[in-house]
């Protein structure tokens, strides 16, 4: 069972091929002379959200990163590596912070099971709750109280992610950089644009501006 399916994993490569070259030839030929994507995503690891699909996006337009609940942390190295190339190589215009309704991530830390390793990212998003605990927990139905923290959650790293050095310099040197907070709903493929926008660093509290 397991040799069959990653044989289908290769058969569907190759079909893949066939079907990009039927429509046009030079189709890898120009993918392979570089990319210079307008947009990077910041997603969640869920396997149901592939980014370029969500937006109808072809290969080359959206450079990517993922993680457990689109988390945004100030020492991750991941993150901020692929931050700085996507600002200061690519020079991407737009930044999108995109979670999604019924995240797991989330779920798991609205409650206390240990889970393992893991236990150490959801601590940042136990931080976010803490935070705005005094609205979560007004809100009684499990369901409706999930989903904003989910919406909540996406709020604070589009904070976080114009915070960084990385964003805050390029803002400096006027560069065009543009970041949003998006939650995408699995039940009808739809994303809830939730209107928090930066684009230029006087729009942060003065403690978080940096001089240069």
């Amino acid at each position: 069972m397991e040799k069959a399916f990653y044989k289908k994993l290769i058969e569907n490569n190759q079909k893949w091929v066939e079907s990009k070259l039927a429509i046009d030839k030079d189709y890898f030929l120009k993918l392979s002379k570089g990319q210079q994507p307008p947009l990077l995503w910041i997603g969640c690891a869920d396997s149901r959200i592939p980014a370029n699909e969500v937006i109808g996006a072809e290969p080359g337009e959206v450079f990517v990163h993922r993680n457990i609940a689109n988390m945004v942390i100030h020492s991750d190295m991941n993150m901020l590596s692929v931050l700085d190339y996507a600002v200061n190589a690519l020079k991407v215009r737009h930044i999108i912070v995109c979670g999604h309704y019924g995240c797991g991530g989330i779920k798991a830390a609205m409650g206390n099971q240990h889970i393992g390793l893991i236990d150490n990212w959801i601590r940042h998003i136990k931080d976010v709750y803490r935070l705005h605990h005094t609205e979560l927990d007004t809100i009684h139905d499990e369901e409706k109280r999930f989903d904003r923290f989910v919406e909540i959650n996406v709020i604070e790293q589009v904070y976080d992610l114009a915070k960084t050095s990385i964003v805050q310099a390029a803002w400096k040197n006027n560069q065009e950089l543009h970041i949003h907070g998006w939650v995408y709903s699995i039940r009808n493929g739809l994303v809830n644009d939730l209107n928090v926008n930066f684009t230029k660093n006087d729009e942060l509290d003065d403690v978080y501006q940096l001089t240069f």
